[in-house]
């Protein structure tokens, strides 16, 4: 019974809760009511000087009453409603019964007064004129009351957007220092999981130690170990840190309280610390929990280093209540932070020390095995054509994050739909590469045909040295066409290799320097458009002195800080004499680079000619096409040494785009 009174009260249509704008609304309509019905209809008419002469020469006029200099208000006799209610002019017909009859402005006092005198003489009437002065109180009461009124509402509207912003719920100025961290509880079905994560293996075998102990934590408290205090999530942007540790929280079944290091830092002196004491606080409450800080590095930069060399150290507060809550007197036990950054080399040596961070976890740019997997989740939504081949696209996308590889799947379904497709093929998720890598084809653009020329000369340079050259990266397409800021857009064919040798990068060097060499020799003049090519040689030629010891005069020496703290130095680590030597070995490499790239297209200068031609006539030009012309690519290779298989499996990267005339 007691079951079935429920529901017919569940049935019964609910009634909306009591809100005191309601009152200020019947107010508000009362006024507005009153003003159209509560006055009288009886309304003088609208009148001029010429009606009022008038009525007075046939003595109808009883009284006249000046309002504020202003305007004049007429009353008639008795009798001359009446009198007047069959008149040809329209305006006398609707004369009201009382009050005021007529209506009207007069320009000046003493015109109106010069006006009646001359009447009255005429005529001989007499009129009585009343001069009043009114005062309207309400507007007077509105003008003293409403800029009050205007203050106190901004107050409230202030005050009321705070108590938003605050935790918990409550409004008040009170909860500026509540921690705003959003809490996903364990009973939540929309939970994240290591089967919603792919790629990331190493990543998530290390990080399944912390959901292990949160797991079965009894087993580690019998042998007397520790629960982690916390981990490091490393890497770079968009490669899953905080997915990924939303998947802990979910494998593990406990609360997750996430939370954005910026969420600390405010105007007011000492809420960065309020907001830390009260996160650990509600993570006590939950334990055991994960608590996870989103770019630690807004709070976690080392003390003493802030950019701005500000005095207001109101995000060392906050670092050091981080510090004391993480490893101080009180113990958060079941409390695990995980925090996530993609700049570890500038956070606080005491943060990321054992006790606080016990380890560091390593989230990098997936593998082509891994981007496969990625590419999976991603499709799954998407209508494909049966043909389309994932290991294709995983081959396609080396250096691609997970988020990379997400826009490449939207953008691919765009690029469809754009063009009345029912299903997404092969070409739309290359259109979708090309575009997001080189921006948007501008077919459009106006490139004079000098230009054009000059611009195929120069990819077909890059294109002729990096497939000759035995350890340059192959061409896989070079474009013509303009894309984004650049006219011209190659990509290359690179090994997926953990180190490089001094050959190799030579090679790349005189294949980027290509497109200028081809330049010169075929205009005997060269251009603005090499200056993505210089710059990018200048900094590999540097690197590998300053950085690699890859210099016989400068020596096995590296000038490379990884802690960062140079950032922050007014001086070089070396002195003015190795800052020359430096300079002469860099631009030694670079001609050395230079002359390589010059030998190759002299030697094939034929070759060169038929690719730029090609590239001329046809403006996209592949693989196929360069192999055809300049022969196979030379043996020794890396790409000639490998199987069909093992080729098949080497991933395509795109490079940026070969800037042809930026400037």
């Amino acid at each position: 019974m007691a079951k079935k009174e429920q529901q017919k009260n569940n049935n019964l249509p609910q009634l909306p809760r009591f809100n005191i704008f309601w009152i200020y609304g019947l107010i508000a309509l009362f006024i507005v009511g009153w003003s159209l019905l509560g006055q009288k209809n009886d309304k003088p008419v609208e009148g001029d000087w010429a009606m009022v002469e008038q009525l007075v020469e046939q003595g109808d006029v009883k009284q006249i009453r000046v309002v504020n200099r202003e305007q004049a208000e007429v009353f008639l006799v008795a009798d001359a409603e009446q009198k007047y209610r069959e008149s040809e002019d329209e305006r006398l017909r609707r004369l009201p019964a009382t009050g005021a009859q007529i209506l009207f402005t007069i320009g000046s006092v003493d015109a109106f007064r010069e006006d009646m005198k001359a009447v009255e003489a005429v005529t001989g009437e007499r009129v009585p004129i009343v001069y009043v002065n009114e005062k309207n109180d309400w507007l007077n009461i509105m003008g003293s009351i409403l800029p009050w009124v205007l203050i106190i509402g901004v107050w409230i509207f202030i005050m009321r957007s705070m108590s938003r912003g605050g935790a918990g719920g409550g409004a008040g100025i009170m909860n500026v220092g509540k921690a705003r961290a959003q809490v996903f509880d364990k009973d939540n079905k929309k939970r994240v999981t290591f089967k919603d994560v792919a790629g990331l293996e190493e990543a998530k075998v290390e990080i399944m130690e912390i959901v292990d102990f949160l797991k079965h934590a009894e087993k580690y408290r019998e042998l007397g170990a520790k629960i982690p205090k916390g981990a490091l999530l490393v890497g770079p942007p968009g490669t899953g840190k905080t997915l990924l540790a939303k998947a802990v929280a979910g494998e593990a079944n406990v609360p997750f309280l996430s939370i954005s290091g910026s969420d600390f830092v405010e105007m007011f002196v000492g809420v960065g610390a309020s907001r830390v004491r009260d996160l650990f606080e509600q993570a006590k409450q939950k334990a055991p929990c994960i608590v996870f800080i989103d770019e630690i590095d807004a709070i976690g930069r080392a003390r003493g280093k802030n950019a701005g060399f500000s005095g207001n150290d109101e995000r060392e507060n906050t670092l050091n209540q981080l510090l004391t809550e993480m490893d101080g007197f009180q113990t958060n036990a079941g409390v695990i932070v995980l925090a996530a950054t993609n700049r570890a080399d500038i956070l606080d040596k005491a943060l990321m020390r054992a006790g606080r961070f016990d380890r560091q976890i390593e989230v990098g740019l997936p593998d082509i095995k891994e981007r496969e997997e990625i590419f999976e989740v991603h499709l799954r939504p998407l209508k494909l054509d049966p043909q389309l081949d994932r290991s294709f696209l995983a081959r396609q996308t080396p250096g691609f994050s997970g988020a990379d590889i997400a826009n490449v799947c939207n953008e691919a379904a765009l690029i469809a739909a754009r063009h009345g497709k029912k299903q997404i093929a092969k070409e739309d998720f290359l259109a979708a590469i090309d575009r997001i890598i080189g921006g948007l084809e501008r077919k459009n653009k106006i490139v004079t045909d000098a230009e054009k020329r000059k611009i195929a000369y120069h990819e077909a340079g890059h294109a002729t040295v990096s497939w000759l050259l035995k350890h340059a990266s192959p061409l896989i397409k070079v474009t013509i066409i303009p894309r984004g800021k650049a006219l011209g857009a190659a990509w290359y064919l690179p090994e997926e290799r953990q180190i490089t040798t001094r050959e190799q990068l030579m090679d790349e060097m005189a294949a980027t320097l290509g497109g200028r060499v081809s330049e010169q020799l075929t205009f005997g003049e060269i251009s603005t458009g090499a200056l993505n090519d210089l710059e990018r040689v200048t900094k590999q030629a540097y690197a590998m002195v300053a950085y690699y010891g890859m210099s016989d005069k400068v020596g096995n020496l590296s000038f490379y800080d990884s802690t960062g703290q140079s950032d922050m130095a007014f001086t070089k680590p070396y002195s003015n004499q190795t800052a020359e030597q430096i300079d002469r070995e860099a631009r030694a490499l670079i001609d050395c680079a230079y002359a390589m790239a010059e030998q190759v297209l002299t030697e094939h200068s034929d070759g060169l000619k038929q690719v730029a031609e090609l590239l001329l006539e046809r403006e996209v030009i592949f693989t196929e096409d360069v192999e055809r012309i300049l022969g196979a690519r030379p043996k020794g290779t890396a790409e000639a040494e490998k199987s069909p298989e093992e080729v098949a499996e080497t991933p395509v990267e795109v490079i940026a785009p070969e800037s042809a005339a930026i400037e």
